[in-house]
């Protein structure tokens, strides 16, 4: 035992020859009872010549053994535990009042709200309050509380700032203790015109899957793909985050994302060659809906004619609406098309079909000198039978797109409903064109072209060709362990219901044994672990141009990348850990106040 040790021991000897105590709110620091001043080691001679440099006169007047000195150390101690409990009340008050100030910093944050808003938080629950609580003295009391709770502008930033550091800090450490991850990496500016770069990763936290926003990183130079890359290296390296991990890198189909030489793909592949490559899936699916040739001439007429009643004058557009009105439309104006927009080509089809004859009407009533030309396309039947053949292929098209959407989908859900697709791509017949078919029955002249046929088989050869599978690493998959494992897993009527019932992931996670089947569940945590698209990045850019609004537009990226993390995260802040933190400091310096008073 240490001589520091034997000393330890000997605290409550030494409160009777030198008047130190040992309180645990100054981290065991001894204490003078006498002048509060603190000793940064406990040894007995440093306590000795303390005692005697400074109250040589209190043994004079308190023989040590007498009852004198019993007493009077007695009313000392008395003192100094009142003071040290009224400390800890007051602690505790203002670690509650920290927390709530947290919780409302959150709650704010994650609605995207400013960080003035905080403080019409606290007068909407003051005035609440009034009109709830009847008892005067709880009103006081509550009243009271709430008034203690920071909520300034100032005071919000810093515990998003403080609850943006947890919650990335709980990340981070899942991140090291996971084996395998991918990522998905998009880049758009905000309203100042600053490129930030959107990195997601998803990954299996040893209980679920996750998908986080990993970072923002602005991009104050050239977005070339060797700044991204360059981008991206550092700020792994800088959280020592192992490249290594990545499965998997998805990206949508800009130049410097997939360029051959000096693309993102390009520059990490001579870092990680096992890292493969994806181009989102929701944009190859729209790239394969393409149009071209009669068909483009088609969408082309159904656009001006949108835009010739929209677009030609003001009052020709208030006339078409009121005329709409007048008809008892089902509809109150026709769509504009944005070729931006996803679903927009879809959904400006379904518009025009559904106000066919009311479009009709019009144009025969309109006086403009277009109006005779777009007419007598408009009655045109085999111009028709194209357009709702369009109609009911983008409709479906619009249907595929929204459910390769969302958040926590996997590769293997995107691949799934792409199967599905392809195989109703392939049924003969009208069965798919509810529209198509409805009007074929009232045009007689509308027939089935080889314009549209064509367009289904070329739609099917673009599905069949874009997509397709990704190779397992040698490593990961040991072909005759993992079919034995496989089989085990087929034959098992429990697995069978888990599957259905809680579907793959849950499946894979809680259901089967890693040490039972460990390739075929390695394998299928591999494949789940795969992003299919970058929607969660673009999606992140909504969010962050709802939070860095023009209103906003002088807040730094460092806070925007932090509110945007707490907008987006899964995970829960430790608000009772943040709060003893902070108060940590705040605790030192009423432990010195204390100190200052001279409790005798």
């Amino acid at each position: 035992m240490s001589s520091v040790e034997t000393e330890n021991k000997n605290h409550f000897e030494w409160t009777d020859k030198y008047l130190f105590i040992l309180p645990a709110v100054t981290s065991t620091k001894p204490v003078c009872l006498l002048c509060n001043e603190c000793m940064s080691v406990m040894k007995e001679y440093n306590l000795k010549r303390h005692y005697k440099s400074n109250h040589g006169s209190f043994s004079a007047r308190f023989p040590e053994g007498s009852d004198e000195r019993r007493s009077k150390i007695q009313r000392l101690l008395a003192s100094f535990q009142h003071g040290q409990a009224a400390l800890g009340r007051f602690c505790t008050e203002q670690e509650r009042a920290m927390i709530a100030s947290l919780r409302v910093a959150w709650t704010l944050t994650r609605q995207k709200r400013p960080f003035t808003e905080a403080e019409t938080v606290k007068d909407c629950m003051l005035a609440v309050i009034d009109e709830v609580v009847v008892d005067e003295k709880v009103r006081e009391s509550v009243t009271s509380s709430i008034k203690k709770v920071p909520l300034s502008d100032t005071s919000t930033l810093r515990r998003v700032e403080l609850l943006a550091k947890d919650v990335s800090r709980q990340l981070l450490d899942n991140l090291k203790k996971t084996d395998v991850m991918s990522i998905a990496v998009d880049e758009s500016t905000d309203c100042t015109d600053m490129a930030q770069l959107c990195i997601y990763v998803r990954f299996h936290d040893g209980v679920r899957f996750r998908e986080e926003l990993v970072g923002l990183i602005p991009m104050e130079g050239h977005t070339t793909g060797e700044a991204i890359f360059q981008k991206i290296v550092a700020f792994f390296d800088e959280r020592e985050l192992d490249l290594q991990k990545v499965c998997l890198l998805v990206t949508d189909g800009a130049p410097a994302m997939i360029g051959r030489l000096q693309g993102l793909t390009a520059r990490l592949s001579t870092i990680a060659p096992h890292m493969q490559f994806l181009h989102c899936i929701i944009h190859q699916s729209v790239l394969c809906a393409k149009l071209s040739g009669d068909l483009k001439n088609t969408m082309d007429t159904v656009m001006n004619i949108v835009n010739f009643i929209r677009s030609t004058s003001s009052l020709q557009h208030r006339l078409f609406r009121m005329m709409l009105a007048d008809m008892f439309a089902e509809h109150t104006d026709l769509l504009v098309h944005n070729d931006v927009r996803w679903l927009s080509k879809g959904n400006v089809l379904d518009r025009f079909c559904e106000l066919h004859q009311e479009i009709v009407s019009f144009l025969r009533v309109c006086k403009h000198k277009r109006a005779a030309n777009l007419l007598e396309r408009m009655l045109d039947e085999q111009f028709m039978a194209e357009v709702y053949f369009l109609c009911d292929i983008f409709k479906h098209l619009n249907t595929l797109n929204l459910e390769l959407q969302g958040r926590e989908k996997s590769i293997a859900d995107l691949v799934e409903k792409l199967c599905a697709f392809t195989t109703d791509l392939s049924a003969t017949g009208l069965l798919h064109f509810p529209r198509l078919r409805g009007f074929m029955n009232t045009a007689p002249e509308a027939r089935i072209t080889p314009v549209m046929t064509d367009f289904m088989t070329k739609l099917t050869e673009n599905f069949t060709e874009r997509f397709q599978g990704f190779n397992i690493p040698i490593e990961v998959l040991h072909f005759s362990i993992f079919q034995l494992e496989m089989v085990d897993v087929q034959s098992s009527f429990a697995s069978k219901q888990y599957l259905q019932s809680e579907g793959a992931e849950s499946f894979w996670s809680n259901h089967v044994n890693q040490y039972q089947y460990p390739t075929m569940r390695k394998v299928a945590l591999l494949i789940l672990t795969m992003f299919g698209s970058t929607y969660t990045c673009e999606s992140s850019f909504s969010h962050m141009n709802a939070i860095k609004t023009r209103a906003r537009c002088s807040m730094t990226n460092e806070k925007l990348h932090e509110c945007l993390r707490i907008a987006l995260t899964t995970y829960e802040p430790n608000y009772v850990e943040i709060a003893q933190n902070d108060s940590s400091v705040m605790l030192m310096v009423m432990s010195s106040m204390t100190a200052s008073l001279r409790l005798k």
